[in-house]
């Protein structure tokens, strides 16, 4: 099985990269209806895809399932996402090792999110507490590993200030990361912001900016309570406009997106990297908007 080209090595051509969001079905009518969504992206060419994984393990086995479809049958660079919640050292190495395998050269490493359902106290196994803990770990293992890992442009929700937050993505970047996929966000100056705290820090990796097309603001306020992100007052105003005309709202999403990629690749962005809901609609459309 021949392995996958390390993202780090795409990004030393200097060209501005686009990568895809998956997450795992929870049956397999919806890895059926993935399967689907990704030949219809495939025709995009996205230099790599994500696959997400469950808050505490809980999509343990059908992340592992989408990512080896994904590089399988559809030829793409797979990047499965690792966390520590609830899993000890040594079980982190069995699933980084069942990766390695399959031929996958890149892991998006995480602390993860905590089950609602799971004790805080008990959350943390084998002082595996970190996102960085997670990346010495994988570089231990597989030196030859890409590693990205995730960044807030308006801060982690748990992080008690700005400063903290860039400390903690700092020690992640110095354990072994390659690169940061940023949190989503709806204002550009607000990762600009980002990157020039993150240069003055030292961090000095590419930071790809994380973009979520908008298809409706009650699903969008419900993702940006839970990530600590803010709404511009204009795209509310659009969206509150439309009403649920999920078409309306639709065209609204997609218009801002493709107006900030624009901008943020105009101003020497390293590409982009889409959260897309397991659709293909929007990313097509925008790559039709990118490409006109």
């Amino acid at each position: 099985m021949s392995p996958d080209r390390p993202i780090s090595e795409l990004f030393a051509q200097r060209r501005p990269l686009r990568s895809l969001e998956f997450f795992p079905p929870k049956d397999e009518a919806g890895v059926e209806a993935l399967r689907q969504t990704a030949a219809a992206l495939k025709r995009i060419g996205p230099d790599f895809v994500s696959v997400t994984y469950g808050a505490g393990g809980s999509t343990r086995e059908r992340t592992a399932q989408v990512s080896a479809m994904l590089k399988d049958e559809f030829g793409f660079t797979v990047m499965p996402h690792l966390t520590a919640v609830n899993h000890t050292r040594g079980e982190i190495a069995a699933i980084a090792e069942t990766h390695y395998a399959r031929g996958i050269r890149n892991i998006m490493a995480l602390r993860g999110d905590v089950p609602r359902e799971l004790a805080a106290g008990t959350a943390f196994k084998d002082e595996l507490r970190y996102g960085s803990d997670v990346v010495a770990l994988l570089k231990r293992l597989h030196p030859d590993v890409c590693l990205g890992v995730g960044g807030y442009p308006e801060k982690h929700p748990e992080a008690p200030s700005l400063d903290a937050d860039l400390a903690n993505l700092k020690c992640k970047v110095d354990a072994g990361a390659s690169f940061i996929t940023t949190q989503l966000f709806f204002d550009n100056e607000v990762y600009y912001r980002f990157v020039d705290r993150c240069r003055a820090a030292g961090v000095a990796v590419p930071v790809v900016p994380g973009i979520m097309p908008v298809l409706s603001l009650k699903q969008i306020k419900r993702f940006t309570d839970l990530c600590g992100a803010s709404l511009p007052g204009k795209l509310v105003k659009r969206l509150e406009a439309a009403g649920k005309q999920p078409e309306i709202l639709e065209t609204i999403g997609i218009d801002w997106a493709l107006t900030q990629i624009r901008d943020l690749l105009a101003r020497g962005a390293p590409g982009y990297h889409l959260y897309i809901l397991n659709r293909a609609k929007s990313a097509l459309s925008l790559a039709a908007g990118l490409a006109a």
